[in-house]
């Protein structure tokens, strides 16, 4: 680091204890709510959604051959086959914002082209089957087939333009991961145990995670009993690990979940403690009044749908909270195009994520991708308020 950015990060640092008026209620409450949310955040999304996610892109790294990634998500892969798959996985796994970015790294960094991971990247928690069916039954049908027609639209174009966009960086990076198939062989694992790995690994992070909707159903039933689920995949994976792993192979999995770990953590924290100082918790405020973000979506004008993209981008939305947040901002008078813009825009992206995807994509890939998102979440909002005023 340069000497003239560490003088300005200590002049930063300085003036900020300096000038911030700590005895203000108004600042002591952001700061609170920043270190509330960050403890929300580690006790409800670190144990049970990060860390098997982290374990996961670990497996990915380690037993998955780059060959196989390449083949279904390179540069030459099938483009309808690989944006299908990309474009869907959320219906499948149902994470958050956050919980996706390593599986996002693990494949990027295995060779998947952008377009498909950023696909993927986009569609794990905007498909979220479960926040799609709560959202219908909340906020209404419209929004909520909106919502579902909306994602998985939002996946395939971002994915391509994000493609097209970075075509000349693409054909670069692929003169250095694109192997030959026959070379690319890293896997030691035969396929079929691979795959039942992975699966068990995925299986875990969606059942130790399965919500209840509060009606009676399949998914309450399964919800009651998600925990023997969940213990018996884990008895699956103890003798999996036992039996078809060598020492060497385990050691290396661990060691990769650990880089992913160091690598998304602190970025995440960081997020999490910046977004709590901004915009508070649901239901508590941070430094911006929520009433001046309930001031400003009230009409399906380009400026509020606009503004609820660019709010909704940078919030962070723990897995179904997107809910009951739009239905108290739609009972203070929201109109129902800028709600969905900020359903498209919100559950796929937050702050925490932002500063993730730059430390993998760079910054230029990351702003572009926000406002793709952004872009897309005003006109979709600005065309489905028109449609159903």
């Amino acid at each position: 680091m340069k000497e003239w950015k560490k003088l300005s990060i200590i002049a930063a640092v300085f003036a900020g204890f300096y000038f911030i008026p700590f005895s203000s209620i108004k600042i002591t409450n952001a700061i609170l709510e920043s270190f509330h949310m960050a403890q929300e955040y580690a006790r409800e999304h670190v144990l049970l959604c990060l860390i098997p996610a982290f374990f996961i892109a670990g497996a990915i790294a380690n037993f998955i051959s780059q060959g196989a990634v390449i083949k279904y998500f390179g540069a030459k892969a099938n483009k309808f086959l690989s944006y299908s798959i990309a474009s869907v996985s959320g219906a499948i796994l149902a994470v958050c914002s956050c919980t996706v970015l390593p599986l996002f790294t693990g494949i990027y960094k295995r060779g998947a082209g952008i377009g498909p991971a950023i696909a993927f990247l986009y569609s794990g928690p905007a498909i979220n089957i479960l926040a799609i069916i709560l959202t219908a039954r909340v906020l209404g049908m419209e929004i909520g087939i909106a919502r579902a027609l909306g994602a998985v639209l939002f996946a395939v174009i971002i994915g391509l333009l994000m493609h097209l966009i970075f075509l000349k960086d693409e054909l670069k990076r692929n003169k250095n991961i694109d192997l030959p198939m026959e070379t690319a062989q890293a896997n030691e694992m035969p396929l079929g145990k691979t795959v039942n790995f992975i699966f068990t690994l995925v299986a875990i992070l969606i059942f130790i995670n399965w919500g209840k909707t509060g009606n009676k159903g399949l998914w309450n039933f399964i919800f009651s009993i998600k925990y023997y689920i969940t213990g018996a995949f884990l008895i699956y994976l103890g003798y999996m690990v036992i039996k078809w792993f060598k020492k060497e192979q385990l050691t290396n999995w661990v060691q990769s979940t650990w880089d992913f770990a160091k690598q998304i953590f602190p970025l995440l924290f960081i997020g999490v403690l910046i977004a709590g100082f901004l915009l508070g918790r649901p239901g508590h405020e941070g430094i911006i009044p929520m009433k001046w973000i309930e001031k400003l979506v009230g009409n399906n004008s380009i400026g509020a749908n606009l503004f609820a993209s660019v709010a909704g981008a940078f919030m962070y939305f723990a897995t179904l909270t997107e809910v009951p947040i739009l239905q108290g901002l739609l009972g203070a008078g929201m109109g129902k195009g800028p709600a969905l813009a900020l359903l498209l825009a919100g559950p796929a992206l937050s702050l925490p994520n932002m500063l993730v995807i730059r430390s993998v994509l760079g910054t230029k890939k990351t702003i572009v991708y926000v406002s793709l998102v952004i872009i897309m979440a005003t006109l979709s909002g600005l065309l489905f308020g028109y449609l159903v005023k």
